[in-house]
């Protein structure tokens, strides 16, 4: 893809961040949240100073500091006091189950974790605090770090508040995120300020946004998406942002967008499909542009956004390793089935895949590329990418004009009667035939074929037959029809808003072999 140029070489997040503080700041709100506050660039600096200091007296420069908060002001005032100390905040995905938070800790040895009081209580996360405790983690409370604060710090916050407690690194370590932890236990992703920046910067390239827009993250922020595309990037351009806690608050949501008028959303096909039922025709009437990543963009749901809400859906594509955007359709570049193109300054690499004829497996090398992993099984060791490649694990084909089409991950892939089939164009089939409900595609062990397929589906009236049909219809194989239709009430999502393959498998062969036995 040749060079490229970020605006911000040679710089620290902080430093980008206190920049555009000192250039945007016009005394209006730039961060607001569901629970009414609303802080202007000059008091989030402020208070990140303040904080900062604080929490620097409690830990060392470099060290990992796990964080568990959600999509609140408080975090964006955390996440850059850390920054401004020079520590590496950690964010912990608290929807996960407390042995995996756990876990996550204990793979980047880390010490303390920040956290509030009030955040617990309301999001019944006490067990999770209970095992961080037993595994000999000390918890920080925002609420006692707030109690400390004294007029003096206040003068001193205020006075130094765009400049950083201490210097680092530009190439050095920013963030760590953890993958979802789906295949095992997740892994800890070292961003560094670099690769961070870089992919603001690329995103910017290809996305035309302003400091007159105003953006709705409902993304958490311990996703890649919700973090570099929902707090960081907007906060580097002066675009406005509006914090929300949970994304699955599928009829507040609309209420909150109609209300704080945003013009960009960012969300997954989940999130969108859930607002688009219990919304107004009325409630998206501000709203310019929408994207959405983490999973495949259904034609219904663009179609629905199109016609109710006069929006266009942009899908694209990324991944925690890459910081995470990697490609991305845009209002001008639009090709509704793939993700876009790729953002500039990124390499990719397309290696054979056994069984699979169309495309190949996606390697991403770039300056939005990790330093490495640290494994749960190496605790605290960072494992470097090998010559700066990521192997991303998904089989993708790139047109001539360069728009990627996302054919499905390796592990997406089953082995039926000796051919590949994905599970993903199996789910969309099911989406087509039953647009109003939600299907997971998994397969399980099979003693005569190696593998069976099994659709978990919301879809009460869902038929074998009916699938054997639609799948003839469009010239596709009788292998793609699951062998198994199981229902449930809800598909299990995870808190990035991933379908949980993981629980939809054990929920299948719970059910299957029940209903086998009985």
């Amino acid at each position: 893809m040749g060079d490229f140029d970020s605006h911000f070489d040679g710089e620290t997040l902080f430093d980008a961040l206190s920049a555009a503080a000192r250039k945007y700041d016009d005394g209006r709100p730039v961060v607001e949240d569901a629970i009414g506050g609303s802080i202007t660039y000059k008091r989030l600096m402020t208070g990140a100073r303040i904080l900062g200091s604080k929490l620097s007296k409690l830990t060392q420069k470099g060290e990992i500091v796990p964080v568990l908060l959600p999509n609140a002001n408080a975090v964006a005032a955390t996440f850059i006091g850390l920054q401004s100390a020079g520590r590496i905040p950690a964010m912990l995905n608290y929807s996960a189950g407390p042995s995996v938070v756990v876990s996550a800790c204990q793979t980047v040895q880390a010490r303390i974790v920040i956290a509030s009081r009030k955040f617990v209580e309301k999001a019944e996360l006490e067990k999770t605090v209970e095992a961080l405790e037993a595994a000999g983690l000390e918890m920080i409370w925002l609420e006692d770090v707030a109690e400390k604060i004294n007029s003096l710090d206040k003068v001193v916050g205020l006075l130094l508040r765009n400049q950083p407690l201490t210097r680092s690194d530009p190439e050095g370590r920013a963030l760590i995120l953890f993958t979802s932890g789906s295949e095992g236990l997740p892994k800890a992703v070292v961003l560094s300020h670099r690769n961070i920046l870089s992919n603001c910067s690329q995103i910017e390239n290809r996305i035309d946004f302003t400091s007159k827009d105003k953006l709705f993250n409902v993304l958490p922020v311990f996703h890649s998406f919700g973090m570099t595309g929902g707090l960081i990037l907007p906060l580097l351009f002066g675009v406005r942002l509006y914090l929300y806690p949970s994304p699955l608050h599928y009829k507040q949501i609309p209420q909150a967008i109609a209300k704080s008028k945003p013009t960009i959303l960012f969300g997954t096909d989940t999130f969108l499909t859930g607002y688009a039922r219990t919304a107004k025709d009325s409630d998206f009437d501000t709203l310019r542009l929408v994207v959405a990543g983490a999973e495949a963009v259904r034609d219904e749901t663009r179609k629905n956004w199109r016609d109710r809400f006069n929006t266009q859906v942009l899908e694209g594509f990324g991944m925690t390793e890459a910081a995470p955007v990697v490609a991305v359709n845009t209002p001008e570049e639009n090709r509704p089935g793939t993700v876009g193109k790729l953002l500039p300054g990124l390499e990719a690499r397309l290696d054979p895949v056994d069984g699979i004829a169309e495309g190949g497996r996606l390697h991403v090398r770039g300056p939005n590329v990790m330093m490495g992993y640290i494994r749960a099984e190496k605790p605290g060791v960072l494992e470097p990418v090998p010559e700066g490649w990521h192997d991303s694990g998904d089989i993708v084909t790139i047109d001539e004009d360069g728009f990627v089409k996302i054919r499905g991950r390796v592990k997406r892939f089953a082995k039926i009667a000796g051919e590949m089939v994905s599970l993903g164009a199996i789910e969309n089939l099911a989406s087509d035939l039953w647009p109003d409900s939600d299907h997971a595609v998994v397969s399980i062990p099979d003693k005569r074929k190696g593998e069976r397929i099994v659709l978990v589906t919301t879809e009460k009236d869902a038929q074998r037959d009916d699938l054997l049909a639609a799948s003839r219809k469009n010239g596709l194989s009788d292998l793609m029809v699951p062998a198994n239709i199981v229902y449930t009430e809800a598909v299990p999502v995870l808190g990035t808003g991933k379908i949980d393959y993981h629980k939809a498998r054990e929920y299948a062969l719970d059910k299957l072999s029940s209903s086998t036995s009985a």
